[in-house]
């Protein structure tokens, strides 16, 4: 007979006091999930989040509460769980998991280890380390009420990076506030502000620069610090925007000063942020005035919605969309309220002068109109009970990975409507590894190509190596015989290359660069496939294959419907995406939780009448992919059971 103790096997139940995990994350899954596992029976846990305590999280992070308000996350989710089972063994670390702190050797003491990140350079690093560690990793993420669950082993399912992934869907509320570094990021802002000051307040939705940033202050007590007069009696005060404004009488020159001068120059004091990248320069409105001249109202020619306007000219559409907004509100009288429609002309004027100010203000070229208002859309809220069904089910598939039973491990998606077989929660067998993957093929490879005579060796670092391929401190050597070494993680050792062009460096059509990363025991060949015909503000394009690889097989229309869901990198949250129903859909992070995109699944949604299936896509990315291509015979095959849904209808693509 079976010996239980309580609801589990004896023999399970001895692993789970025994067993060591790693959960990644103490944000909003981070917090069901350390809850799940203590109540469970896990007894050594350790936990890891950069991320503060902002009272935005209070709403859905249950293990935090006001008096908490600037804490480090991992700590407090710590003491609250402690209070389940004091007898617990659980060490926090308020810290980035891509620490060099935490290397292979760290992550080799687990037996499992469990995500609930925001990010995807985070996941991918976490991916990595697990596939050099030979260690399971359960990988989740959740968008709304879509949520997804998967299971992570080295040479027996797909890795993280396996399947394509288009571009980040969600972003954390720092970089939103603090560092934005794609247009998406000023366009999310700008809606933010759009509701600030003319619709509902929302504590996610805070446009004023992010003073608890953990970037800003490695020290968690400098950010702590931050929040103790409003900690002292348990009260947090906050100046309304709204209020604020309209104590200006909706002045458009004072807000232009305190949104584009003053707020920027306050970030500027927070020195960290801009060490390793371009600090914003402020714009003050007398100083454009005095300067203005004919050719800056706007740049470019064709259709009035297509033009690129000047500085100015932005100016003098903000002024106007503010003076519009403004006799809107007062129309409607005290207490109205106005909703953010991009077919609304007003609104529309407004986030498209406030997002492009601002990317002008952090160096990025700036957008028509046209543009803005096809990557401006909704943003998914986070939802604490999708969040609890993620947690849950991580915890069951830690159970089965722990009982030995990998085998029974499955990609498990959360869908808001029930399918065709009136089923939420759908299940699909694991794939296999991608023989093509650049991270867990035996021989990883790449083909970049790029223009040798205008891509830098710092262009090479930071935007391809790191940013694209989820490097965290990589070495570059040439293979031209003579080993060259382009790029050293070393500190100051090739420091002087970075301004130099690969060109200089004997760099080709067809030159070969070996990439390692010590940290993550990762080692790449990057192929370089030389052109001139990159489109505008296009730095490079990854290929896929190397050259010499011959091409995968054709598949036919009939065979697979491959469902795209993603656009710009940066962009897939409030931009026009590609997906059936929701590509205006878009999860915004609103601190820097390696947790909410455990809070950012994925903007796929659910197509009822859809015959294929949709791999899972980045919950902060939105990306997805053909899971199992089905053919029109099998899709008209019978119902498949619940442990090989692989044919069903209708699977929600999340990561």
């Amino acid at each position: 007979m079976v010996q239980l103790v309580g609801s589990l096997r004896k023999e399970l139940s001895d692993t789970l006091s025994t067993c060591k995990v790693l959960v990644v994350g103490a944000g909003g899954i981070g917090c069901e999930l350390l809850k799940n596992l203590v109540l469970t029976g896990f007894k050594n846990i350790e936990v890891i989040d950069l991320d503060t305590i902002d009272v935005s999280n209070l709403n859905r992070q249950f293990l935090f509460q006001k008096k908490h308000v600037g804490k480090s996350k991992a700590q407090v989710a710590k003491e609250s769980v402690l209070q389940f089972c004091p007898t617990v063994n659980i060490t926090a670390y308020h810290d980035s998991i891509m620490s060099p702190d935490y290397n292979v050797e760290f992550f080799r003491k687990f037996m499992l280890v469990m995500n609930a990140l925001d990010n995807r350079a985070a996941r991918n690093h976490v991916n990595r380390m697990c596939l050099a560690a030979d260690i399971p990793l359960i990988e989740s993420g959740t968008a709304g009420y879509l949520g997804q669950v998967t299971v992570i082993k080295k040479g027996l399912t797909e890795c993280y990076e396996c399947q394509p992934k288009p571009t980040q869907k969600t972003f954390p509320g720092c970089t939103i506030r603090n560092t934005p570094s794609e247009p998406i990021h000023c366009i999310v802002w700008a809606k933010y502000l759009f509701n600030q000051l003319f619709g509902e307040e929302d504590a996610d939705q805070e446009v004023s620069p992010d003073t608890a940033d953990p970037e800003a202050a490695w020290n968690p007590e400098n950010t702590a610090a931050r929040t103790t007069a409003s900690e002292k009696d348990g009260d947090i005060k906050r100046v309304s925007t709204k209020e604020w404004a309209r104590s200006t009488g909706y002045d458009a020159i004072k807000l232009f000063n305190k949104l584009f001068k003053d707020d920027i120059m306050y970030l500027l004091t927070m020195d960290k942020l801009w060490k390793t990248r371009k600090a914003p320069k402020p714009l003050v409105w007398q100083q454009l005035e005095n300067s203005a001249s004919p050719q800056e109202v706007s740049m470019g020619s064709g259709l009035k919605d297509q033009q690129v306007l000047g500085v100015w000219g932005l100016c003098q559409l903000f002024q106007h969309s503010v003076e519009t907004l403004r006799s809107q509100l007062q129309k409607m009288g005290e207490g109205a309220e106005l909703v953010w429609d991009k077919d609304d002309t007003p609104a529309m004027d407004f986030v498209t002068a406030a997002a492009n100010l601002r990317m002008h203000i952090f160096s990025m070229n700036m957008k028509s109109r046209f543009d803005v208002k096809s990557m401006a859309g909704n943003i998914i809220p986070a939802i604490a009970t999708t969040n609890a069904v993620i947690a849950g089910l991580i915890v069951l598939q830690g159970l089965q990975i722990l009982s030995g039973e990998l085998e029974s491990c499955r990609t498990i998606f959360l869908n808001k409507c029930p399918n065709l077989r009136k089923k939420l929660l759908v299940p699909c067998i694991l794939d296999p590894p991608s023989a093509n993957c650049y991270v867990c093929a035996s021989k990883p490879e790449v083909t970049v190509q790029l223009n040798v005579q205008k891509t830098t060796v710092l262009t090479l670092q930071d935007r391809i190596l790191k940013e694209r391929f989820g490097m965290v401190a990589p070495d570059v050597q040439i293979e031209d015989g003579k080993g060259t070494i382009l790029i050293s993680s070393e500190e100051g050792e090739t420091e002087t290359n970075n301004s130099k062009f690969l060109a200089d460096f004997g760099i080709r059509n067809g030159s070969r660069l070996q990439v390692d990363d010590f940290l993550q025991d990762y080692t790449l060949t990057v192929n370089v496939l030389h052109t001139e015909e990159l489109e505008r503000d296009v730095e490079f394009e990854v290929v896929g294959e190397a050259p010499d690889k011959a091409p995968p097989p054709q598949t036919t229309p009939e065979e697979v419907n491959s469902v795209t869901n993603g656009n710009k990198d940066s962009a897939q949250p409030s931009t026009s995406s590609k997906a059936p129903a929701k590509d205006d859909d878009v999860m915004i992070v609103d601190s820097n939780d390696e947790e909410e995109n455990e809070e950012g699944a994925s903007s796929s949604t659910a197509a009822a009448t859809s015959s294929n299936k949709r791999k899972h896509s980045d919950a902060e990315t939105g990306e997805t992919s053909t899971k199992r291509p089905r053919t029109a015979q099998s899709s008209a095959a019978a119902a498949p059971t619940d442990d090989n849904d692989d044919d069903d209808d209708d699977i929600i693509a999340l990561d």
